[in-house]
């Protein structure tokens, strides 16, 4: 998984569906983020293997999702108007949810994956919030009420808000504060008519109980919790800790 701040990868064994081991690298933001990850994948001996097959997640908020019925391949750039600056030189690809019937529009990391087809050839791709997403509705499956999640990163959050299998909200929202996290959270809320006295909110990504960002919403939401990953966790042995971190990854 790849953005400008960092990249998150796995290794698997695709005979037994198995994670063998995975590892995060931070970039340094004050330079180029294509050529740390030429770094990473030169350097590091994992990358000297050769692989059956490389599967990248795209990491960034240049993304949208749109229902089939309006959906129109010719407009890819029409919808991310709404919500992003875009430009005529961007590239736009898409990832069809086919069990929920929508699609997601985004700008992939075009730098980076230059990088990775340089090194691997030919790769599969996707958006990482389209795993994020599809997964979190699979796992709503006869839930009648809404669940509220957030993903919660360096820098920014995903919020997802599903009922029995229908997403009734998702954004990306930039953050520098617990108290702007908190923000979004209760608007959020509002808009959707979720009591904070009642709704049930779970956090996954980069967080604990011990995390400022954690507690500030323990303070507003009456019903706040870690994700337990334990119903998701289909392939592997790590910590609980380590399936809510990197779901996403663990997820693809």
């Amino acid at each position: 998984m790849v953005s400008e701040t960092g990249m998150s990868y796995g290794t698997t064994d695709t005979l037994n569906n198995r994670i063998l081991a995975f590892d995060t690298v931070r970039f340094d933001t004050t330079h180029s983020a294509k050529e740390q990850l030429g770094d990473v994948l030169q350097n590091r001996s994992v990358f000297s293997d050769s692989f059956d097959e490389v599967f990248v997640l795209h990491q960034n908020n240049l993304c949208t999702f749109v229902p089939d019925a309006l959906f129109d391949e010719q407009q890819l750039g029409a919808y991310l108007q709404y919500n992003n600056k875009v430009f005529a030189h961007d590239v736009f690809c898409t990832d069809a949810l086919t069990n929920y019937s929508m699609h997601q529009v985004y700008v992939p990391q075009s730098a980076q994956l230059s990088v990775i087809e340089e090194r691997f050839g030919s790769v599969t791709f996707k958006h990482a919030h389209s795993v994020l997403v599809s997964r979190l509705l699979d796992l709503s499956k006869n839930v009648d009420d809404k669940r509220m999640f957030v993903h919660l990163a360096q820098g920014h959050f995903e919020m997802v808000i599903v009922q029995n299998q229908h997403l009734l909200l998702y954004n990306s929202f930039e953050i520098k504060t617990p108290e702007d996290l908190a923000y979004y959270i209760l608007f959020s809320a509002e808009q959707l008519n979720m009591n904070p006295e009642v709704f049930r909110l779970e956090f996954l990504g980069q967080v604990s109980e011990d995390d400022a960002f954690y507690k500030i919403a323990y303070k507003y939401i009456r019903n706040v919790s870690l994700f337990d990953p334990e119903d998701a966790r289909i392939n592997n042995d790590f910590s609980a800790q380590d399936n809510r971190e990197h779901f996403i990854l663990f997820q693809s």
